[in-house]
């Protein structure tokens, strides 16, 4: 499992805990212009119809005229505005849930502890990677129940989500044990959540490079543009995953010391339980390839190694390639 260095320092300035936000029912979704992919299956019906909506890993946001081409009507695309990150809210600012979190000691035996040193982890590769071209994302919030954000009110329904109008990363912590391990039947283990966090952040570099502009098209199916952005996201998870033990605290420190194999198999393992075939066959329907809006399982394995193993941003352009 993830190792993380006992002498490293974390920095909690991003990461924030809205505490709970008083229920959202199954079918809870973004308000205010916000709208959820359309799920095979149906949603708010009960049973796993109704809990597929929580296994998206990304939310689509159509906040003031951005619309992510994924699913719904209007909107002019991500690329034709500029994003201006709001402020925490009060409400995002939350709790002291990792006022303990100070080094990476506290990660190795807290999995909040953990989450921050994910994202410090993540913020620190990507700042390396992208050079000038980065900004990290404004804040990654955990609640429970609901919570407010840039593109509408979300329930716990929703899953973990990016929403690009404040550049925030959303999730409910207990989606990993009662969703994705208790209803999906994937993996458990803590880097199952670390892939996660990891997908999340890929879609904050998406939106840093331009690439949710690209996705224009209200098209569905195994090919199209929405499904680009996903794998695409797969694909920089991979990436982060293959530079991991080299990234460090701001002294200079190495954040991770250790990532195995097993870690590296809980997340392919977890990228095939949210691949669209395998939902669409859990919830007791057909594989419909041309409603994917994700991917399928081997589409989602294939572009987190991808990425894991050539390590590249030309490796993970997923918008160049003729297919995924």
């Amino acid at each position: 499992m993830v190792r993380f260095n006992p002498k490293a320092r974390l920095d909690q300035s991003r990461v924030r805990d809205a505490g709970s936000g008083g229920g959202g029912g199954m079918g809870g979704g973004l308000g205010g212009g916000g709208m959820r992919i359309p799920i095979p299956g149906g949603v708010g019906k009960g049973g796993l119809g109704g809990v597929i909506l929580i296994v998206v890993l990304f939310v689509v946001a159509q906040c003031a005229g951005v619309d992510l081409g994924l699913g719904g009507t209007g909107g002019t695309g991500v690329g034709t505005r500029a994003y201006s990150p709001a402020r925490l809210t009060d409400e995002q600012q939350g709790s002291d849930r990792y006022a303990s979190c100070r080094t990476g000691e506290d990660a190795n035996n807290s999995q909040d502890c953990a989450r921050v040193a994910i994202e410090n982890s993540l913020t620190d590769y990507w700042d390396s990677e992208l050079g000038g071209k980065f900004r990290p994302e404004q804040a990654m919030v955990t609640f429970s129940g609901s919570v407010n954000t840039g593109c509408g009110a979300a329930s716990s329904a929703v899953g973990p989500f990016y929403c690009p109008t404040d550049e925030t990363i959303y999730l409910d912590t207990t989606f990993f044990d009662d969703v994705l391990e208790g209803q999906l039947g994937g993996p458990e283990g803590s880097f199952v959540e670390f892939y996660v966090l990891a997908h999340e952040y890929g879609h904050h570099i998406s939106n840093l490079l331009g690439y949710m502009g690209q996705v224009r098209s209200q098209e569905t199916g195994p090919q199209s543009d929405g499904v680009r952005l996903e794998l695409q996201a797969d694909c920089y998870a991979g990436m982060w995953a293959h530079h991991a033990t080299t990234t460090e605290d701001a002294s200079g420190e190495k954040l991770i010391l250790d990532l195995t194999q097993d870690d590296i198999n809980q997340a392919i393992d977890a990228a095939k339980a949210v691949g669209d075939d395998y939902i669409q066959e859990r919830s007791g329907g057909r594989v419909d390839e041309e409603a994917w809006t994700h991917g399928s399982s081997e589409q989602r394995k294939k572009w987190f190694m991808v990425g894991y193993q050539q390590g590249s941003l030309d490796a993970c352009d997923t918008f160049a390639a003729d297919r995924v």
